[in-house]
């Protein structure tokens, strides 16, 4: 950064009761670094006993939505974080959503200007430019300060003219420096940041009033958020000097850093990015439990050699202070492997509950809750649930799994890259079978006689190799090139049926 440095590894001590803080803005759908930032600040409150605040940051009213408010809600719940004040707890600290709170900013503005810690500022866009163009500079260089000791008379006489004024905070001619908690001492040299507007000439609040203004009368004393808003701390430090001065705050907060969210291309991850959608990972499949895992690793690690762990072995070990400041990269393989294991790791009640929206979803079963599943369907899932479930890595591969499990069709159209593991011998496999299954008995019907017996006539006496041999049965089961284990499946679905299935790929060859 040209404005700052950072000159050691110093990292403060946390304080004795932590108080950290979620603060988004409602302006489009939750994405992952949104919720990593959660994420670790639930983290860090959890790990310390302290306390979480959740705050919404809606003053933007031409890009703030009541859906993206409500979707940020339904993106928390789901994940299981858990805030402690705020948003639909309630608190002493209210209200909790900035749209409620002009009073307070409108009444801090006016002590900051009274006590001189702030000014009016006449000057247009256009008037700041043509004064740097003027005096050799870029004209984008910025705000000159030179409004900051206007006369009555001079704003008298702007006033005359019908302007209004914003309000700027005066920044000192001196450093301003801080010990980050991730990424050690930084400092901004003296000049580098201009006096800045904390109120628009038409009397709206600016983020720089209103976050630290929140922050403060909510006590927060750990501020962990992403490494984009690192440029606005020497504002922020600033400002809360001033508040403290006017005893609006108690203390100054420590701050933490965290790293950029890489996606393709080794860039910043797009909120545009599909990636980047939280509510797309959840359609796709991911548990929560998968998916908070994989955030964690976002600039943390549990232990160097282990990228599997669950939230409360987290919240045993996570300390702010050892997050990476190194931008950390968003890799969609690696989640749906995370994920993979806890799919792994629930129990079998649940890793069917959590399937059922998503097997209704795609049209498999009838209801999208399991409660509400039909005697059969329950019968077929509670049957396949050793065969599915370590075998998916998402809970939307469910249905491709066992959608064949509970059709009763006697003929699947198999999928085409299927249809192309068929080889010219697949009529002659599917007839030597037929005649093997058709007399065996339906008490008999199970998975390793089964086996046993095509493995005779198909193998043994068929000389066909057990890829050509089972391939073509696999097909006509499930239509599919990959499903669960065939043997077992045709136990499942019953004589009747894996005759039918058998024949009826026949038929269409």
């Amino acid at each position: 950064m040209s404005e700052a440095e950072n000159t050691t590894n110093t990292k403060p001590e946390l304080p004795a009761n932590v108080r950290v803080r979620f603060c988004p803005s409602p302006t489009g759908t939750p994405h992952v670094g949104m919720i990593r930032t959660a994420l670790f600040n639930w983290a860090e409150a959890r790990a310390t006993g302290g306390k979480l605040v959740f705050r919404i940051e809606d003053t933007d009213a031409q890009r703030d939505s009541e859906d993206s408010y409500n979707q940020i809600l339904e993106s928390l719940r789901w994940l299981g974080i858990e805030w402690d004040e705020g948003i639909d707890v309630g608190g002493p600290h209210g209200p909790y959503r900035q749209s409620q709170r002009s009073a307070i900013y409108k009444d801090v503005a006016a002590k900051l200007l009274e006590a001189g810690y702030a000014y009016e500022s006449f000057s247009t866009p256009e008037e700041i430019a043509a004064r740097n163009v003027a005096a050799g500079r870029p004209e984008a260089f910025g705000y000159d300060g030179y409004d900051r000791n206007l006369t009555e008379e001079q704003k008298a006489a702007f006033r005359a003219e019908g302007r209004q004024p914003a309000i700027r905070l005066r920044m000192p001619d001196e450093d301003v420096a801080f010990d980050d908690l991730i990424r050690g001492r930084i400092e901004f040299k003296a000049g580098s940041v201009p006096d800045y507007v904390i109120v628009r000439p038409n009397g709206d609040p600016l983020y720089t009033l209103t976050n630290p203004v929140d922050d403060a009368m909510m006590e927060i004393n750990v501020v962990l958020r992403g490494e984009d808003l690192l440029s606005s701390t020497p504002r922020q430090i600033v400002l809360y000097r001033a508040l403290m001065e006017l005893g609006i705050a108690k203390e100054m907060p420590l701050f933490g850093h965290m790293p950029y969210v890489m996606g393709q291309g080794n860039k910043k991850l797009s909120k545009r990015d599909p990636e980047s959608n939280l509510f797309n990972h959840r359609d796709a499949g991911f548990i929560r439990e998968g998916l908070l895992n994989y955030l964690a690793l976002l600039g943390w690690s549990i232990a160097a050699d282990r990228d599997v762990f669950s939230m409360d072995e987290m919240i045993a070990n996570f300390d702010v202070r050892d997050v990476k400041a190194n931008p950390a990269r968003f890799d969609i393989d690696k989640a749906i492997s995370i994920n993979a294991e806890h799919i792994r790791m629930l129990d079998a009640d649940d890793f069917l509950r959590r399937a059922v929206p998503y097997l209704h979803r795609d049209g498999v079963v009838s209801a999208d809750e399991w409660d509400a599943l039909t005697d059969r369907e329950r019968e077929v899932l509670s049957a396949s649930v050793e065969l599915v479930q370590p075998r998916v890595r998402l809970l939307g591969e469910v249905a491709g799994m066992v959608g064949s499990l509970l059709s009763t069709d006697g003929y699947i159209e198999p999928d085409d890259d299927a249809r192309k593991t068929l080889k010219e011998s697949a009529g002659d496999v599917l007839d030597k079978a037929v005649a093997a299954l058709e007399a065996v008995d339906e008490a008999d019907w199970k998975a390793e006689p089964l086996h046993e017996l095509l493995n005779k006539a198909l193998i043994e006496d068929g000389g066909y190799k057990p890829r050509l041999a089972f391939g073509p049965v696999r097909v006509a089961m499930s239509g599919r090139r990959v499903s669960p284990p065939l043997f077992e499946s045709m136990e499942i679905v019953g004589k009747e049926i894996s005759v039918a299935r058998l024949k009826g790929l026949r038929e269409h060859l």
